[in-house]
């Protein structure tokens, strides 16, 4: 993500300006009546446009509720962050308010909270700015870690969506729960307003919401322009705030909007490239082909730009059940357009290849990103020029999400060079009139007037943004064994050499050295093989000592010491190979021509109609159809040109598999095609304009096939009669010291006292905070036979797995018992207790204990088993 400047553009300084002005206004004449002064104002009245009478909230009449109108790229949420302050100052009667940000989904409300959370983000610095330092940042899921002295001492900004807020019912969600941990707070009013929400007894529920309503937060609202108008009346008064800013750029017709930057205030302040030079094809493929030739041409423009802008071209790719998927899309860039692969990144929500990677170095060698809806949420580089999109822009509901990201003007300053100035559309629609009033809606949809839209769109060749935690406790620094080592300066550099060694000469004589963290035995005996015998003694004394003092400061993987769990191994062929279902599948002799594809009329139905023709897979189910001639899909060739055979290859080319022959392959499509032509009877002219329904309809059989040879494959292995399942401690899963860096730790309030990491290092649960897998691990952790254990977390590398038919299983826990045992726990939720997927990783976790001839156990632990929660049913598993 691009940071933002600090310096505020006059657009924005006019924005914050207008809400100071109306929260001071309002706090003489009222909310209603500021309003109207506000908006009155000539300058502010000629940008809105017609004026609407101010709409306040039911039951809150007199709390002001207006929204600031920015188009994408206007620096929203800065100027968020920066309302605060303005509220502060202007309408709240606090030094340190409560800030509750809305946001319209979990993934920005996230990012948002992380963003707040990183001291270096202008978001974050801005707030800092305002309150000397003094602010706590909240994700709404951790509302339960807020303690009154935050309240009293910082601005505490609270980040969550509307979807936790909006109920008819509050009873089982937990802002409006009642929370003994939440009581210190209750404790020290001396009465309670009468809008609480009570007990049966009568006194007030120690809940979140109450806490709210007692603090009456100032309410952003960021880009959820439905979040306010959308709660009840009943749930504006539990909230009671005292104040309410939207932020958006498409605000809702009976919105207050208080004051509307344009889309020409962001360009003349150089924030976005305008006008958007639009050119439409009649294929997806020449619109692709036309992107990356537009892109070349910025390239070599940039060659000329000072600043080292690198243009980037954003693809949008349809998704997996669509005819171009990013795959697809990907694909055809390297194969058709010649696209060096290492210079095309993949975005999606399973395929995070820009994680990592800052595309503002010029080192980057990106040049085109393909995505789906993965940008509609976060990502952001302003080297992003071209937008193409294989679907008509008509209908993609996505569409202005990811042109908003070709707007944004690198570095906020205009280019030399006129053509870096532009953004550049490249999409696939019948007419550019139609395409144009399409692009003209996804601006209005940005942010834009309809004027602006309509005059800023070109047709080619015309003139025209935490971890860390909030109550992480950070336990001392590492300690550090500091030893002096009668010993000749000649010593000096075989110390220094050895690793984790830090070695000088001492001021009195001899070799200082230093061990930060643990002294081992085996490092302890390498010091002792370079320094003179006579020095050894005082060096063990030394060293024995030290481990002494620190032991209890230092993680049992900071110390060394081993914990290995023992993989589950198969033998195949004779040899013994780690259980892993994808190895099963090397060795396995399966044919696709096995798996015949002969689609009955149910499965897959041609159908003419008046209009054209409709495509059923699978009961009826319309896939593909278009209402006329005029709005099929152009191809680069006539479809009279197909015939059976080539049909055929054309499937077969689509398809190919690394684990299908060629061969078969082909004949596999040979055998589909034939079936529909001449035992069906569809004209392969009508089955060439389906063939890519036709090719994902092959390719979910084909899926299909391979799961069942998979699980086929696994039992073999494992489960048959004749399989040889092992446990074997030589393809073990080692846990170490560091091995889980970067990852999202727990910064809950509980203190583990026996993980192996550390207690400030427990990868984070899934679910909430203080949730059902955070209290097993906390009887985990209570167990008197614990001696250590560990977050397992899922898809590591380094992680304990065990095999499943069509995947791999990550079990929760990882546990060494005072007795050498190793037992395993998988937590299961009541609703997930009793799934199939539960059951087949019960039965390879029961496999996995069984071989190891009692050194293992695995349990899958619920809240609730035969009447014993989770501890209990702990206990029973490793006795006592």
């Amino acid at each position: 993500m691009n940071p933002e400047p600090q310096t505020l553009k006059r657009y924005q300084r006019e924005t914050l300006d207008a809400l100071r002005l109306y929260l001071e206004e309002a706090r003489v004449a009222g909310a209603a009546a500021a309003f109207d002064k506000i908006t009155a104002e000539p300058e502010r009245a000629a940008r809105l446009g017609r004026r609407r009478p101010y709409r306040p909230l039911p039951g809150l009449e007199e709390t002001p509720y207006v929204c600031l109108r920015l188009p994408t790229g206007g620096g929203k949420t800065v100027l968020a962050a920066r309302a605060a302050a303005i509220a502060r100052d202007a309408w709240m009667e606090t030094d340190r308010p409560l800030v509750l940000w809305l946001t319209p989904t979990k993934t920005i409300r996230l990012q948002t909270a992380e963003a707040l959370k990183n001291l270096d983000h202008p978001y974050r610095r801005a707030l800092d700015d305002a309150f000397d330092g003094h602010v706590r940042v909240f994700d709404i899921a951790d509302f339960a870690h807020v303690r009154p002295r935050d309240l009293e001492a910082n601005c505490c900004v609270v980040v969550g969506t509307i979807q936790a807020l909006r109920v008819k019912d509050t009873v089982g969600r937990k802002v409006y729960a009642h929370h003994e941990d939440m009581e210190p707070h209750f404790a020290r009013l001396r009465r309670f307003p009468a809008g609480l929400e009570r007990l049966d007894d009568g006194g007030p529920k120690f809940s979140f919401a109450n806490l709210l309503h007692i603090h009456r937060p100032l309410t952003i609202v960021d880009e959820a322009h439905n979040a306010v108008t959308g709660l009840t009346r009943e749930m504006q008064a539990r909230l009671n705030p005292s104040a309410i800013v939207e932020f958006t750029a498409t605000p809702r017709a009976d919105s207050n909007i208080l004051h509307a930057a344009s889309a020409q205030d962001l360009k003349d302040e150089e924030m976005i490239k305008l006008p958007v030079v639009l050119r439409e094809h009649d294929s997806w493929q020449a619109a692709v082909n036309g992107a990356v030739a537009k892109r070349a041409e910025l390239a070599e423009a940039a060659r000329r730009d000072p600043d080292g802008v690198r243009p980037i071209a954003l693809f949008q790719a349809q998704d997996r059940a669509g005819e171009v998927p990013a795959a697809v899309l990907r694909r055809h860039l390297i194969e058709a357009e010649n696209v060096p692969e290492e210079k095309i990144a993949v975005a999606t929500g399973e395929q995070r290849e820009l994680d990592g990677i800052d595309l503002l170095d010029p080192r980057c060698p990106i040049e085109h990103v393909v995505t789906v809806k993965a940008l509609k949420e976060g990502w952001d580089c302003s080297f992003a020029y071209v937008f193409c999109s294989v679907s008509r822009i008509q209908s993609a509901t996505d569409v202005e999400q990811l042109l908003g990201r070709v707007l944004r003007m690198p570095f906020a300053r205009r280019r030399r060079e006129a053509a870096l100035n532009r953004a550049y559309a490249f999409v696939s629609e019948p007419s550019f009139g139609r395409a144009a009033h399409a692009l003209a809606d996804k601006l209005t949809k940005m942010g834009f007037d309809e004027e602006e839209a309509r005059e800023n769109i070109e047709p080619a060749g015309y003139a025209l943004d935490l971890e860390g935690g909030l109550f992480d406790r950070k336990p001392p620094g590492k300690p550090v064994f500091a030893h002096v080592v009668p010993a000749p300066a000649d010593t000096l550099a075989a110390l220094a050499a050895l690793d984790g060694v830090t070695a000088r000469a001492a001021a009195g004589g001899g070799i200082e050295i230093e061990v930060e963290g643990w002294i081992g035995d085996g490092l302890e005996a390498g010091i002792a093989d370079v320094v003179p015998p006579a020095a050894r003694p005082g060096l063990a004394e030394a060293a024995a000592r030290y481990r002494a003092e620190v032991r209890n400061r230092l993680s049992p993987a900071a110390r060394g010491e081993p914990f290995i769990v023992p993989g589950l191994a198969a033998r195949i062929q004779g040899e013994l190979e780690i259980a892993d279902t994808d190895i099963f599948m090397e060795w396995s002799d399966w044919s696709i021509l096995d798996h015949p594809f002969l689609p009955r009329a149910n499965e897959f139905e041609l159908r003419e109609t008046s209009r054209g023709f409709e495509i059923d897979i699978g009961g009826g189910r319309p896939v593909f159809s278009y209402a006329g001639e005029e709005e099929a899909p152009s191809l680069d060739f006539a479809v009279e040109g197909w015939t059976a055979a080539n049909l055929a290859a054309w499937l077969d080319k689509r398809l190919r598999a690394p684990d299908i022959a060629q061969g078969d392959l082909l004949r596999w499509s040979s055998d589909l095609v034939r079936h529909l032509t001449v035992r069906r009877g569809i004209a392969i002219a009508a089955l060439t304009r389906c063939k890519f329904v036709l090719a994902r309809a092959a390719r979910d059989a084909i899926a299909a096939a391979r799961e069942n040879e998979r699980g086929r494959a696994y039992r073999a292995a494992l489960f048959e009669p004749d399989a040889r399942p092992e446990i074997s401690f030589d393809m073990a899963f080692a846990f170490r010291d560091g091995m889980y860096e970067g990852q999202r730790l727990y910064r809950g309030p509980w203190w583990p006292n026996r993980h192996f990491l550390g207690p400030n290092k427990v990868p984070a649960f899934d679910g909430a905070a203080g949730g059902e897998e955070e209290q097993c691990a906390r009887a985990i952790d209570s167990l008197p036979r614990t001696r250590f254990w560990i977050r397992n977390i899922a898809n590591h590398p380094a992680s304990f797995r065990l095999p499943l038919a069509n995947g791999r299983f990550y079990p929760d826990f990882a546990v060494e018992l005072t007795d050498g045992r190793l037992l395993v726990v998988e937590y299961k939720g009541a609703h997930l207790a009793d799934t199939p997927d539960t059951a087949e990783k019960e039965a390879v976790g029961a496999l996995w204990e069984r071989q190891s001839g009692g050194k293992c156990l695995f349990l899958t632990a619920t809240e609730s088993a035969e009447g014993r929660d989770a501890r209990e049913q702990l206990l029973r598993k490793v006795g006592g």
